[in-house]
């Protein structure tokens, strides 16, 4: 089985059913095969071939969803970017992927006619503009460890890294996913990640693969909690799937459960931990709906899943990622305790490696600490290193303070999450380079929208005569970030 192979299947035996919905667009499986059809001769007319890169830099529509799809018909490797990601990052993404094409909305493409790669973009119109009544090229046979999409994420140098996903990679999550949620043809999934987010793969693949329906929730529409809510209602909803932090913003901000919406059946959230309080006011408000909490990073999808039970309502901890699932293995790599360790996944979920560096081979070590109990459970523990999550969004820290660096004001940056959940952080102590003015938070700012997505520019700035260090000479961020939670700066 090819990922392609699921919109197909879903075409031929639903072709009239609801595919793919947005606020201003609705397509059937029949209305996005055709078009995904007409994309695949498309880009084989631009020499496309097996193995290359095509990037899609878009907001949410249904193009972007039918290029993916085009892209895999002919062999192609696709790779998602949020629209808003500026031109700065792209090229970076494009260094790194070299692709042979870049397909983009018209506000993207706009804000790249000067870069070095547009001679590579085009329009989602203007793929199409000599397209002529063709034959579509058929499907070409990967193999199920062919790369299928890349998605790139935070780097620790500055550079983001590209996770390279195969279809047997997708497929053992999808089906895991779609088996245990029922997914179904009367079902209406919801897509509340970016597409260069991988929990938009299960929005958009359990559709495809169960007949159901997907509802794009578009990106300024993300963190707003009023609009989410009357989105659930409006939509109909079946099955919810986002990071926690949306979640609380509709329960803190949307009034969530004023209002139960009567069709949804099951959400699932995913991404950064969801404080337990509210995890059980959800409970409480929603008795007849499943709750998931799922675990693993962009490198093995998901990985260990945990369904809350009227039992977590007497839960005084926070609540656990549970078990392997997805057909993956995962265990402790016990550096003192026991039972405590780095979390290490093996199984069909675990990447091919990330694009231009060697092959994964063995395990995954996800560089998260658990902690089993005596049930096998396991609880999440933290992260081993500095990268952290905002929002749901993984994000290595030193790709901001590369961005802050290359101010010439800054001679060195740190960046550290102060606070938690929906009210957490991103500040950033930066050192002056001799003789120079601190700058203000505005341009800071600029600076990061220059060259970063939205969701990694700075809130807050402080000014430092040095940074705190650890023994070994490295920057001690536990003690930076208790620094700025005793308001010592």
């Amino acid at each position: 089985m090819r990922l392609y192979q699921l919109l197909i299947d879903s075409a031929r035996t639903w072709p009239e059913a609801l595919a793919v919905a947005s606020s201003q667009e609705r397509a059937t499986y029949a209305d996005l095969d055709r078009l995904a059809d007409r994309y695949a001769t498309a880009l084989a007319a631009r020499g496309v071939r097996p193995g290359d890169r095509v990037i899609i830099w878009s907001h949410k529509c249904v193009a972007a969803v039918a290029v993916m799809q085009a892209a895999l018909r002919i062999g192609a490797i696709y790779v998602p970017v949020t629209g808003s990601n500026p031109p700065a990052r792209l090229s970076l993404i494009v260094d790194s992927a070299d692709p042979t094409l870049i397909v983009a909305d018209g506000e993207a493409a706009e804000r790249a006619t000067d870069a070095d790669w547009s001679e590579r973009l085009t329009s989602f119109p203007d793929l199409l503009a000599n397209d002529a009544a063709q034959t579509p090229p058929p499907p070409y046979r990967s193999e199920p460890d062919d790369p299928a999409y890349i998605l790139y994420t935070s780097g620790s140098t500055g550079t983001p890294k590209g996770v390279c996903i195969s279809h047997r990679n997708a497929l053992a999550f999808v089906e895991w996913a779609a088996a245990e949620l029922e997914v179904g043809p009367g079902d209406r999934l919801s897509n509340h990640a970016p597409f260069n987010f991988d929990l938009s793969i299960f929005d958009l693949y359990a559709a495809f693969l169960s007949g159901a329906s997907v509802h794009l929730i578009p990106e300024d529409m993300a963190y707003a909690p009023a609009q989410l809510v009357r989105f659930l209602h409006e939509e109909g909803i079946t099955i919810w799937y986002s990071v926690p932090s949306a979640l609380s913003l509709m329960m803190r901000d949307g009034r969530l459960l004023d209002d139960p919406p009567t069709g949804l059946r099951a959400c699932v959230f995913a991404g950064e931990p969801f404080a337990l309080p509210q995890v059980q006011e959800l409970r409480r408000g929603w008795p007849k709906v499943r709750l998931f909490n799922w675990y693993g990073p962009t490198e093995t999808n998901v990985c260990t899943s945990y369904e809350v039970t009227e039992s977590d309502l007497e839960r005084d901890t926070p609540l656990p990622i549970g078990h392997a699932c997805s057909g993956d293995t995962v265990l402790l790599a016990a550096d003192g305790a026991a039972d405590e360790g780095e979390l290490v996944v093996s199984g069909p979920t675990v990447m091919l490696g990330y694009w231009g560096r060697e092959r994964q081979e063995g395990p995954y070590s996800t560089g998260d600490t658990a902690r089993q109990d005596e049930d096998g459970t396991l609880h999440y523990v933290g992260r081993r290193d500095h990268m952290v999550k905002i929002r749901g969004h993984r994000i290595e820290l030193g790709e901001i303070e590369a961005a802050l660096t290359s101010m010439g004001s800054v001679a060195d940056a740190a960046v550290v999450v102060v606070g938690s959940g929906v009210d957490a952080l991103l500040h950033a102590a930066l050192v002056l380079s001799s003789g120079e003015q601190a700058p203000s938070l505005l341009t800071v700012k600029r600076r990061c929208a220059e060259r970063l997505p939205t969701y990694m520019i700075v809130d807050r700035i402080s000014v430092r005569d040095d940074l705190p260090r650890t023994p070994n000479g490295k920057i001690d961020r536990r003690q930076l970030a208790a620094d700025l939670k005793a308001g010592e700066l």
